[in-house]
């Protein structure tokens, strides 16, 4: 089955990860679902998101390890959603698809729903932060003459990008075909119309 937010479908690992999250009671799904949704929204607090899943551990007479690793393969879905931009009701259909009772799915997209534009938000801010794109070049080609005869006429286009990172520029040159191009373009499209809903 294909989930909305990963590309490449899923494991039956974490199949059985999201299906074992329907033997916590109500209180402690809540608990994780809190502690997951603390970490998403503070991501570089690491140490704290290991520290409440010890400490959920402790409390409930768990091991850390499989926590840990029940806990990554949750991460997937709200970061897959993340990069895709997605509903909760489409958030929903992937946890149902996974495995995930109907009221854990319905409450975990109602944390969803209520996060995501502070998500949504923090992704944005991060990546603009990261990489801030100060200048753009570009020029067209034809390709007139090659050793590969099936190459002469390509259009191709050359980029060049000037990028702060940090306290520095540095400049990213790049060279796309017509369709890579066409497929970079509506990319941008997309990042533009994500953004100006989110601003």
């Amino acid at each position: 089955m294909q989930l909305h937010c990963l590309k490449d479908g899923f494991s039956d690992s974490i199949s059985a990860d999201f299906q074992n999250l329907n033997k916590f009671n109500e209180q402690q799904f809540h608990r994780l679902e809190e502690i997951l949704f603390q970490f998403l929204l503070e991501p570089k607090e690491t140490e704290r998101f290991v520290q409440h899943l010890s400490e959920f551990a402790g409390d409930h007479g768990m091991s850390f390890g499989p926590l840990r690793n029940l806990m990554k393969s949750v991460l997937l879905v709200p970061q897959g959603a993340l990069k895709r931009n997605l509903t909760a009701e489409q958030i929903k259909e992937d946890l149902l698809t996974l495995g995930l009772s109907e009221d854990k799915a319905t409450s975990f997209s109602q944390q969803w729903d209520q996060n995501r534009s502070a998500l949504s938000q923090l992704v944005i801010r991060h990546t603009l932060m990261v990489n801030q794109l100060l200048d753009m070049e570009w020029k067209f080609g034809v390709t007139v003459g090659t050793s590969e005869i099936h190459k002469v006429g390509n259009i191709f286009l050359q980029l060049k990008f000037v990028v702060r990172k940090g306290n520095s520029t540095e400049n990213i040159f790049t060279e796309l075909t017509l369709p890579q191009f066409y497929n970079f373009l509506h990319e941008m499209e997309r990042v533009k119309a994500c953004m100006e809903c989110f601003s």
